[in-house]
């Protein structure tokens, strides 16, 4: 894609961050300066105001105390340490926050960088028992390699066309989520308002739904130890299998709890219905409590057309009622589930919508192997630049 994987850089001596940018830690003005018509400067506290790049203003003050000038490059100084924006206008900072103002020794994007490598040091430097905190002291000495302003403006870019090919990846990404969801309505209507007429069933009489084993710590042996989804593994619409816990699952647990292709994972409790079609993703695996395994009646419901129908109805409060019309669902237990009124379209236009979510997915899982791949290469070439 263009990028480089291959490119070594001579290490040359290392300098300290003071030596090469002024730091101007951040100081809270007086909370009676504060207001949200935006009158005087943005107000930034923290790194929560941060977004991709620049920071979004919430509250504006009049009579700032410090402020960061357009260019400076704003750290978060408190947990999470090391969070890192670009000032696009000038304003306040508050306690929560650092401005830098790099020397002509240094260009900014590379101090960005670098300071990105060493997220991990500044969160170990900082002090406190109850927030963790960086002071200036600490932060000035961080130390990072400095090379000749050519080899600055290469490592930059380079990183910066690497950030660029994954950000435009997870946009993709997320218009295709966007496009599944419009061909949803146009196919299906509101769902929650069922204003197509389609037929209403109740859930437990179209799928069949099981809660998954529940976690009992004095029985576990560590004979039958099985790896299992628990609630946050299940994300909408996507496995998380980045962390997988593990406990035991016997014989007759392994054939009561098993998960087969086309099963729909909803959860039970948390954001309540969030969901994912499973799709053999991890081999050996099993469920836990928190989780329904909902397996349609293949004459009835088709698993993709269940999920998004999930994500509409909890987009939608469809089911405020279950508990007092409050807006998210506390719990979702199985004899609720089995009540819940589900539309019921005819099943070859449900399948339609199931063949148009296959060959999205498709496209979809390139451009996820390409965000992985670009966030893989990132880390490298921070490894190889700093160290």
């Amino acid at each position: 894609m263009g990028v480089r994987e291959t490119t070594k850089i001579a290490k040359i001596a290392k300098v300290r961050l003071g030596d090469v940018c002024s730091i101007n830690m951040g100081q809270s003005p007086d909370s009676k300066s504060y207001n949200s018509e935006a009158r005087g400067l943005p107000f930034y506290q923290g790194n929560a105001d941060f977004g991709d790049d620049h920071p979004t203003p919430r509250v504006w003050c009049d009579t700032p105390t410090k402020v960061a000038e357009v260019g400076e490059i704003l750290i978060s100084v408190r947990a999470p340490i090391g969070a890192l924006n670009f000032a696009n206008e000038r304003c306040c900072i508050g306690r929560g926050l650092a401005s830098l103002n790099p020397s002509s020794e240094i260009i900014p994007r590379y101090l960005y960088y670098s300071l990105r490598s060493k997220n991990e040091e500044l969160n170990l430097r900082g002090t406190g028992s109850t927030f963790k905190a960086i002071n200036k002291k600490s932060l000035a000495t961080v130390e990072f390699f400095l090379p000749s302003l050519p080899e600055q403006k290469r490592i930059a870019e380079e990183l910066d066309q690497i950030c660029e090919l994954k950000k435009n990846a997870e946009e993709r990404l997320a218009l295709m989520d966007q496009l599944v969801k419009s061909r949803f309505v146009e196919m299906f209507g509101n769902v929650v308002r069922n204003d197509r007429g389609w037929t209403i069933s109740k859930f437990g009489e179209v799928t069949d739904s099981r809660l998954g084993k529940m976690l009992d710590a004095k029985k576990q042996t560590g004979l039958h130890k099985r790896k299992y989804l628990a609630n946050f593994n299940v994300q909408w619409f996507k496995i998380d299998a980045s962390e997988l816990h593990e406990m035991d699952f016997d014989e007759a647990d392994r054939l009561e709890f098993a998960l087969k292709d086309g099963d729909l994972l909803v959860c039970e409790g948390g954001e309540s219905g969030r969901c994912c079609v499973w799709r053999n993703q991890i081999e050996n695996c099993y469920y836990q409590k928190a989780l329904h395994r909902v397996r349609c009646h293949a004459d009835k419901l088709d698993p993709d057309f269940l999920s998004y129908w999930f994500l509409m109805s909890c987009k939608g409060h469809a089911f405020d009622h279950i508990l007092g019309a409050k807006a998210t669902i506390a719990h979702l237990p199985g004899v609720k589930l089995k009540a819940l009124d589900v539309v019921v379209p005819p099943i070859a236009l449900q399948c339609e919508f199931a063949a148009f979510v296959a060959e999205v997915d498709k496209s979809k899982f390139v451009l996820r192997e390409t965000v992985a791949r670009m966030e893989t290469l990132y880390k490298a070439k921070l490894q190889e630049y700093f160290g």
